[in-house]
Formats: structure tokens, C-alpha cells, sequence
């Protein structure tokens, strides 16, 4: 191989890393998002081939990685109620020509979400602003597949925050303590698997749908 040969094949197998990454979502997200996601991906299985629901995606960071780790075979459902997250998603996801990933504009007390589409949901610091949790978390357990897992990580009310408008009460000031969640989501039908009280000034828990 001459030496213009070897340069044109480094800088093809470059170009096609490049797209690799862009499209896995790995450029421009941060090492501690990429380290919680693969945490979170080994604690709810995600496998090549899953259908994952990042519900509240915001900016869609997490919906991107998470994109990179089902695969091609695999689907990541990315909801948002926010107009202008929605639009940047979108953009972004078309800007990235990632196919495996659908952006769904939810509502306060829906996700909007098929029945029975996703092996596994995340809720990431969002579960504390759901305003109508009886509804919301029906809606949370018809999308899931029977054995899928639904992951809540969130944190207890802290001080120096201000309110969230139109939750519950119980909420006890901007957050929602452990406890109060945890109850919500079993009243609904789901039962706990797995509870990370450290995670990152917050804490994880992991549910489980059971098996019909």
C-alpha cells in the first residue's frame, strides 16, 4: 500500500468513527452522563435490540446514548412536553440520522407512550413535576412490557428551591421524598426490584413490571 493509500484509508476509518459517535450520542455528553447511563443500562438490562423510554428527555442527551447502546435493532422513545425541547430534540435527532429514535410530545398526565412498547422507562429528576401521578403512572405501567423495569431517579425536597407549581401536596417543597414516590409507583402495579439510595446526591430505584 503506498504511503497516499494508507493516508486516504486512516482518514476514512476516522470519518466513520466520527459518524459512529455522533450518532451513539458520545460527542458532546459529559463523562458523568455517560457513566450514569451505563450504570443504569446494566441495572435494567438493556440489551441490543430494547426499547427504552427516556420520559422528560430534555435536552435529549440520554435519549442519544441510550440510542447508541440498543442499537440498530432497537428503539428509544425521547418525550417531552416542553415545545422548544421537543423542536431541539428533533432537530438534533434528524442532525445525528438516528433512526431508532422517536420523539413524542407528552402530556401532564399521559406519555403518550403504545401499550406494551418498552422493556424499560426513565424518569431522570422529572418524577417530582408530574402534577397528576394516579393517571401518569397508569399510563407508566401500560407502556411497559410485562417483566419490564421502570427507573425513578429523583431527589427529596431541598431547601432554597422554589415550588413546583400543581403538584401534590405531599411533595413536601420542590423534590419528592423516597417514600411518597415508592408508594405512588406500587399503588399503580409495579413492585420495587432494586433501591440505590446514593446516586449522584439523589437516589434510584429500580421497578419491576410483573409477568402476566
Amino acid at each position: 500500500m503506498t504511503r497516499r493509500k494508507f493516508q486516504l484509508a486512516v482518514a476514512a476509518l476516522a470519518a466513520l468513527a466520527l459518524c459512529w459517535l455522533l450518532g451513539a450520542g458520545l460527542l458532546g455528553v459529559s463523562a458523568d452522563q455517560r457513566q450514569e447511563i451505563d450504570r443504569l443500562a446494566q441495572l435494567m438490562k438493556w440489551r441490543p435490540g430494547a426499547m427504552v423510554a427516556d420520559i422528560g428527555a430534555g435536552d435529549g442527551s440520554y435519549s442519544y446514548i441510550a440510542a447508541g447502546i440498543v442499537g440498530p435493532s432497537g428503539r428509544v422513545y425521547a418525550t417531552e412536553i416542553d415545545a422548544e425541547k421537543l423542536k431541539q430534540i428533533r432537530e438534533e435527532v434528524a442532525k445525528r440520522q438516528l433512526g431508532n429514535v422517536t420523539v413524542i410530545e407528552g402530556a401532564a398526565d399521559d406519555t403518550k407512550l403504545p401499550s406494551d412498547c418498552c422493556d424499560a422507562i426513565l424518569l431522570r429528576h422529572v418524577y417530582h413535576h408530574v402534577t397528576q401521578p394516579v393517571a401518569f403512572d397508569q399510563n407508566l405501567v401500560r407502556s411497559l412490557k410485562s417483566g419490564g423495569r421502570l427507573a425513578i431517579i429523583d431527589f427529596p425536597p431541598r431547601k432554597g428551591l422554589p415550588p413546583v407549581e400543581g403538584v401534590p401536596a405531599n411533595r413536601g417543597g420542590h423534590g419528592i421524598p423516597e417514600k411518597v414516590m415508592e408508594d405512588e409507583i406500587t399503588s399503580a402495579g409495579l413492585k420495587v426490584e432494586k433501591i440505590v439510595d446514593w446516586w449522584d446526591a439523589s437516589y434510584c430505584v429500580i421497578f419491576v413490571k410483573p409477568a402476566r
